[in-house]
Protein backbone atom coordinates (compact mmCIF):
# COMPACT_ATOMS: atom_id res chain seq x y z
CA UNK A 1 0.00 0.00 0.00
CA UNK A 2 1.06 3.43 -1.22
CA UNK A 3 0.14 6.69 0.61
CA UNK A 4 1.12 9.81 -1.37
CA UNK A 5 -0.52 12.93 -2.51
CA UNK A 6 -3.52 12.45 -5.21
CA UNK A 7 -2.51 13.33 -8.73
CA UNK A 8 -4.34 14.15 -11.97
CA UNK A 9 -3.59 10.39 -13.24
CA UNK A 10 -5.33 9.13 -10.15
CA UNK A 11 -8.67 11.08 -10.71
CA UNK A 12 -10.36 7.79 -12.17
CA UNK A 13 -9.23 5.98 -9.13
CA UNK A 14 -10.30 9.00 -6.99
CA UNK A 15 -13.53 9.34 -8.47
CA UNK A 16 -14.26 5.40 -8.34
CA UNK A 17 -13.56 5.47 -4.18
CA UNK A 18 -15.65 8.89 -4.02
CA UNK A 19 -18.50 7.45 -5.42
CA UNK A 20 -18.32 4.41 -3.13
CA UNK A 21 -18.28 6.54 0.00
CA UNK A 22 -21.31 8.57 -1.34
CA UNK A 23 -23.33 5.69 -2.58
CA UNK A 24 -22.55 3.81 0.81
CA UNK A 25 -23.41 7.15 2.91
CA UNK A 26 -20.22 6.67 4.42
CA UNK A 27 -18.01 9.14 6.58
CA UNK A 28 -15.40 9.86 5.14
CA UNK A 29 -12.76 11.56 7.77
CA UNK A 30 -9.46 12.30 6.22
CA UNK A 31 -11.23 13.10 2.59
CA UNK A 32 -13.39 16.51 2.16
CA UNK A 33 -15.50 17.61 -0.79
CA UNK A 34 -18.71 18.78 -2.19
CA UNK A 35 -20.07 15.90 -4.31
CA UNK A 36 -22.88 18.17 -5.85
CA UNK A 37 -20.09 20.74 -6.65
CA UNK A 38 -16.85 18.46 -7.46
CA UNK A 39 -14.66 19.83 -10.25
CA UNK A 40 -11.45 17.10 -9.82
CA UNK A 41 -8.81 19.51 -10.95
CA UNK A 42 -10.32 22.35 -8.47
CA UNK A 43 -10.01 19.93 -5.58
CA UNK A 44 -6.34 19.01 -6.24
CA UNK A 45 -5.80 23.26 -6.63
CA UNK A 46 -7.18 23.54 -3.24
CA UNK A 47 -5.64 20.57 -1.70
CA UNK A 48 -2.21 22.47 -2.58
CA UNK A 49 -3.42 25.56 -1.40
CA UNK A 50 -4.09 23.98 1.91
CA UNK A 51 -0.77 22.73 2.02
CA UNK A 52 1.03 25.85 2.00
CA UNK A 53 -2.14 27.82 3.84
CA UNK A 54 -3.92 29.78 1.27
CA UNK A 55 -7.43 30.05 1.16
CA UNK A 56 -8.34 28.03 3.93
CA UNK A 57 -12.12 27.60 4.98
CA UNK A 58 -12.27 29.67 9.05
CA UNK A 59 -10.61 27.62 11.26
CA UNK A 60 -8.55 25.28 9.26
CA UNK A 61 -5.16 24.69 9.48
CA UNK A 62 -2.48 23.93 6.81
CA UNK A 63 -2.81 20.25 5.60
CA UNK A 64 -1.58 17.46 3.38
CA UNK A 65 -4.18 15.26 1.25
CA UNK A 66 -3.11 11.77 0.90
CA UNK A 67 -4.91 9.10 -0.54
CA UNK A 68 -3.90 5.23 -0.21
CA UNK A 69 -3.16 2.92 -3.41
CA UNK A 70 -3.15 -1.00 -3.64
CA UNK A 71 -2.50 -1.74 -7.20
CA UNK A 72 -3.98 1.27 -8.60
CA UNK A 73 -6.91 1.42 -6.51
CA UNK A 74 -7.48 4.11 -4.24
CA UNK A 75 -8.50 2.14 -1.08
CA UNK A 76 -8.29 5.15 1.46
CA UNK A 77 -7.82 9.37 2.18
CA UNK A 78 -5.97 10.94 5.34
CA UNK A 79 -5.68 14.31 5.71
CA UNK A 80 -2.50 15.08 8.08
CA UNK A 81 -2.79 18.60 9.65
CA UNK A 82 -0.15 20.77 10.06
CA UNK A 83 -0.95 21.83 13.22
CA UNK A 84 -3.76 22.08 15.75
CA UNK A 85 -6.54 24.70 15.71
CA UNK A 86 -8.12 24.67 19.28
CA UNK A 87 -11.28 22.47 17.60
CA UNK A 88 -8.45 19.56 16.68
CA UNK A 89 -6.85 19.69 19.74
CA UNK A 90 -10.22 18.51 21.72
CA UNK A 91 -11.86 16.36 19.05
CA UNK A 92 -9.51 15.83 15.38
CA UNK A 93 -6.68 15.65 16.25
CA UNK A 94 -3.59 15.53 13.41
CA UNK A 95 -4.55 13.02 11.27
CA UNK A 96 -8.27 12.26 9.94
CA UNK A 97 -8.31 8.72 7.76
CA UNK A 98 -10.86 6.57 6.35
CA UNK A 99 -10.70 3.62 4.08
CA UNK A 100 -13.26 3.48 1.15
CA UNK A 101 -16.10 0.88 2.29
CA UNK A 102 -15.46 -1.82 0.00
CA UNK A 103 -11.61 -1.85 1.34
CA UNK A 104 -12.12 -2.24 5.31
CA UNK A 105 -10.45 -4.95 7.02
CA UNK A 106 -7.49 -5.57 5.02
CA UNK A 107 -4.97 -3.36 6.98
CA UNK A 108 -5.14 -0.14 4.63
CA UNK A 109 -5.84 1.90 8.15
CA UNK A 110 -2.86 0.90 9.71
CA UNK A 111 -0.65 1.00 6.79
CA UNK A 112 -2.16 4.98 5.59
CA UNK A 113 -1.79 5.50 9.67
CA UNK A 114 1.84 4.27 9.87
CA UNK A 115 3.43 6.00 7.00
CA UNK A 116 1.67 9.52 7.67
CA UNK A 117 3.33 8.59 11.33
CA UNK A 118 6.75 8.86 9.09
CA UNK A 119 5.80 12.17 7.18
CA UNK A 120 4.77 13.94 10.41
CA UNK A 121 7.73 13.32 11.78
CA UNK A 122 9.81 15.15 8.51
CA UNK A 123 7.18 17.78 8.98
CA UNK A 124 8.78 18.08 12.53
CA UNK A 125 5.27 16.88 14.51
CA UNK A 126 6.90 14.74 16.95
CA UNK A 127 4.02 13.86 19.41
CA UNK A 128 1.00 13.35 16.94
CA UNK A 129 -2.86 13.70 18.45
CA UNK A 130 -5.08 10.82 16.64
CA UNK A 131 -8.75 10.60 17.89
CA UNK A 132 -11.52 8.17 17.35
CA UNK A 133 -14.59 8.01 18.47
CA UNK A 134 -15.69 5.82 21.56
CA UNK A 135 -18.15 4.02 19.52
CA UNK A 136 -15.44 3.31 16.55
CA UNK A 137 -13.46 0.14 17.77
CA UNK A 138 -12.21 -0.41 14.02
CA UNK A 139 -10.40 2.94 14.41
CA UNK A 140 -9.32 2.38 18.22
CA UNK A 141 -7.49 -0.77 17.21
CA UNK A 142 -5.81 0.92 14.58
CA UNK A 143 -4.53 3.64 16.32
CA UNK A 144 -3.06 1.65 19.42
CA UNK A 145 -1.25 -0.61 16.96
CA UNK A 146 0.79 2.63 15.93
CA UNK A 147 1.26 3.20 19.11
CA UNK A 148 -1.64 5.46 20.67
CA UNK A 149 -1.27 5.90 24.05
CA UNK A 150 -5.32 7.45 25.42
CA UNK A 151 -4.99 10.37 27.29
CA UNK A 152 -8.56 11.42 27.93
CA UNK A 153 -12.50 10.81 26.29
CA UNK A 154 -14.13 14.50 25.55
CA UNK A 155 -17.40 14.67 24.63
CA UNK A 156 -17.43 10.80 22.95
CA UNK A 157 -14.10 11.42 21.43
CA UNK A 158 -11.31 9.27 22.48
CA UNK A 159 -7.55 11.06 22.30
CA UNK A 160 -4.60 9.47 21.74
CA UNK A 161 -1.00 10.75 21.41
CA UNK A 162 1.28 8.49 19.37
CA UNK A 163 5.43 9.69 20.03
Amino acid sequence: MELRRPTLADKDAILAMIAEFEQEASPHDGGFWDWEDFVYEDWLASNQDAEIGLHLPDGWVPAIQLVGFEDGVAVGFLNLRLRLSDYLLHQGGHIGYSVRPSQRGKGFAKAMLEQSLLLSRGKNIHRTLVTCHQDNPASRAVIIANGGVLEDVRDGVERYWID
